[in-house]
Order: structure tokens, then C-alpha cells, then sequence
């Protein structure tokens, strides 16, 4: 059984293909269902071709082939009308301070997505401070937040986290915390004013932020001088 906005998605997609021969697009297929995120799409897609509906055919772009429909449609139905999908805010990242004190993390969009603030870059190899801008905005699939919590995005500046995979140039999820479990990968404040992505480590009474990449070598801190602003939960990356 499917359910309605899957429904929805595999009437136009099928009505599509009937009239011009293509497969619509993502962002065809996020307006026609008046969705805000394409993870959305993606999830309904896989839902589809998880039951036997619709199959993506490789090594081609927008290809999709419907493979049956539903007793209760017809291939006469008429595919859904577009409706306009509304702009994210954009803005230009600026150098600035950031500060532990971190609020309007969340703003739930839809059921599929979340808009989160993207506070700018932050080092993944030697610490620099970390850009905020709260009107930059990053859409985040809700299966990657959990059930609470406040949350924010960083961009990731440099290569000391790339044998835990976290690329330059990465959106790294944040739940904000002041404390983590030893091994967690952390936004770490160190003297104030400088922030960086590392593996948190507690020796004793000092606290080491560990690289993920043998270039780069272990700081170890007093535990005053070191403040943990996040933990990270999640990545976003575009090819």
C-alpha cells in the first residue's frame, strides 16, 4: 500500500513520462508535491522502487521507469500541477567571533527537512576562528538531527579529519553540548577564540584534540583552556 504523497510522486512521474518521453526533474518533482527538500523526493523514489513501482535505470540521468501501477490507477490520470518552491535565504559568510552561546538552532521547514543556521568554516586542520553568519541556511534531512536537541552547520576548512572521512569543503551537522563522551569528534573552543573539529581525548587531567589524518600531531590542553561548543552528528556533501 502506498502512501499519498507516494501516490502523488508516482502519478506525475508516470504522466510525465506519457507526455514527453522524460523523466521529470528533482526540483520538478519537490514542486509538483509542494515539498521544501529534495531528501524528500529521494526517500519517496527509493520508497517506490522498494515496492516494485519504479526502477532508476543506471548510468543515465533522470531516468526512471515505472514498472506497474497501482490498482487504482489509471494511466489517464492527470499529473499535478507545479506549484512554485519557495527561495532559502542566501547570505555571504564574514569573519566574526564565535561565541559558546549559540540559540535559534532548529527551524522545522517540513516533515522531511529542517533549515538550520550555517555558521561558516571551521578548521579541520590548524584551529582558526569560525565565521558566523546566521543568515546563510543549510536545509538537513530530519533522520540526521534525532528527536531533540539544538543544532547548527559549519563548513569544514582543511584536511586533519580525512581518515574519519570529513572532507574539505564538507557541512558538518552540530548538536549543541558542552560536555562528550571520549572519542566523539567535537567543535572545541581553545583560549576563547580559536575553533576547531577534532576527536576529543581526556588524559587525566588534560584534554588532547586529535586530528584524523598522521600529517598533523595531537594538541593537548589544561582542561580550562579547552571548551566543547558541539558534537557532531552528521554530514552533508554534494558531488
Amino acid at each position: 500500500m502506498l502512501t499519498s504523497k507516494q501516490y502523488e510522486l508516482l502519478r506525475f512521474i508516470e504522466a510525465r513520462l506519457r507526455e514527453t518521453g522524460v523523466s521529470p526533474s528533482f526540483d520538478e518533482m519537490k514542486a509538483a508535491l509542494d515539498l521544501k527538500s529534495k531528501s524528500g523526493i529521494h526517500r519517496l523514489i527509493t520508497g517506490l522502487e522498494e515496492r516494485g513501482f519504479i526502477r532508476r535505470l543506471p548510468h543515465r540521468a533522470r531516468a526512471l521507469e515505472i514498472l506497474r501501477l497501482p490498482e487504482n490507477m489509471t494511466a489517464t490520470d492527470p499529473a499535478p500541477e507545479p506549484v512554485a518552491a519557495p527561495a532559502l535565504p542566501t547570505g555571504t559568510v564574514i569573519q566574526g567571533n564565535f561565541t559558546p552561546a549559540i540559540s535559534g538552532a532548529v527551524m522545522a521547514e517540513t516533515s522531511d527537512a529542517v533549515t538550520l543556521p550555517l555558521y561558516g568554516r571551521i578548521a579541520a586542520g590548524t584551529p582558526i576562528e569560525a565565521l558566523r553568519d546566521s543568515s546563510d541556511q543549510v536545509e538537513v534531512p530530519t533522520a540526521l538531527l534525532g528527536p531533540s536537541g539544538e543544532h547548527y552547520a559549519l563548513t569544514v576548512a582543511g584536511d586533519s579529519m580525512i581518515e574519519a572521512g570529513i572532507l574539505d569543503g564538507d557541512t558538518i551537522i552540530i548538536r549543541r553540548c558542552e560536555t562528550a563522551e571520549n572519542g566523539a569528534i567535537v567543535v572545541a573552543l581553545i583560549d576563547h577564540n580559536e575553533v576547531t573539529l577534532k576527536r576529543l581525548r581526556r588524559k587525566g587531567s588534560s584534554v588532547a584534540l586529535e586530528p584524523a589524518n598522521r600529517a598533523y600531531e595531537t594538541r593537548v590542553f589544561g582542561p580550562d583552556r579547552v571548551t566543547v561548543q558541539g558534537r557532531l552528528i552528521g554530514l552533508l556533501r554534494s558531488y
